[in-house]
């Protein structure tokens, strides 16, 4: 019997809230992901960096079994979620996932938006649903949106009010996959206080970014991922600002001279 996430039994994946073991994944015949190894402890922050196509968003779709993976486990609060007994619906309910796209439904208003899947796939009451979506967007600086439509705010705005929604399941987990790429550089920062504040308050967080000063400043962790691998990780600003390795000092060489 395969017991779902939230039962917290160690089969082998350790103490860690989320442990990858020698994860690949292939496109054709291609490794995007070449053998990943990666820890997150729960409370923990880490963020992965990379040259576009170095295999973060698939990481992260892996983590969240909207990707099947090749070959590698992932385990999850101490369950492997990889073997294919497991029900990957019973898995997402623990992990909040948000993309560069806001993928906010057009039709609902935001706090439709925000008690969706509480409702749906939680069973929650609308009453509570409702409160508990209020007061999230009351924290966040959203509550006077409440009633508005997605395509009335800001691309930085809906980027939040996605944010809400992921943390409206009560996530044990929320993976972020570049959410500040698709705004305008004067959005970008209320994004990324909105993630400072989830994780002042302790959220779970693996987080794919471009935002190297943000990694620096709220990451626990840093992985460096190149070629479908972590080639190099460690405290964010000893990576950041001293890295170990070639590959890792040339590619923050050649952001930086962007």
């Amino acid at each position: 019997m395969t017991e779902p996430p939230g039962e917290h039994r160690d089969h082998g994946g350790g103490t860690a809230l989320l442990r990858v073991e020698a994860l690949r994944k292939r496109y054709g015949g291609r490794d995007v992901l070449g053998g990943v190894d990666l820890t997150l402890e729960a409370g923990e922050v880490v963020c992965l960096i990379g040259s576009s196509g170095s295999g973060k968003s698939t990481l992260l779709r892996c983590i969240d079994l909207l990707e099947r993976v090749d070959d590698g486990t992932v385990w999850f609060e101490a369950v492997d979620v990889t073997d294919p007994r497991i029900d990957a619906d019973v898995v997402r309910r623990r992990i909040g996932l948000v993309f560069q796209a806001y993928n906010l439904f057009p039709h609902l208003s935001v706090v439709d938006n925000v008690m969706l899947a509480p409702r749906r796939v939680h069973g929650r009451g609308r009453s509570e649903a409702h409160a508990e979506a209020m007061t999230l967007l009351d924290r966040f600086g959203l509550a006077d949106k409440a009633t508005a439509y997605p395509d009335s705010l800001s691309g930085g705005q809906q980027q939040r009010v996605a944010l809400v929604r992921a943390v409206a399941t009560r996530p044990a987990l929320l993976l972020l996959d570049e959410v500040t790429s698709a705004l305008d550089p004067e959005l970008v920062s209320e994004v990324l206080a909105m993630v400072a504040e989830l994780k002042d308050e302790g959220m779970t967080m693996l987080i794919a970014t471009h935002e190297l000063s943000f990694a620096r400043d709220v990451a626990d962790r840093v992985c460096f991922l190149h070629s479908g691998v972590v080639h190099e990780q460690g405290p964010a600003r000893q990576l950041l600002d001293s890295p170990r390795e070639p590959r890792t000092r040339e590619f923050l060489r050649r952001f930086h001279a962007r």
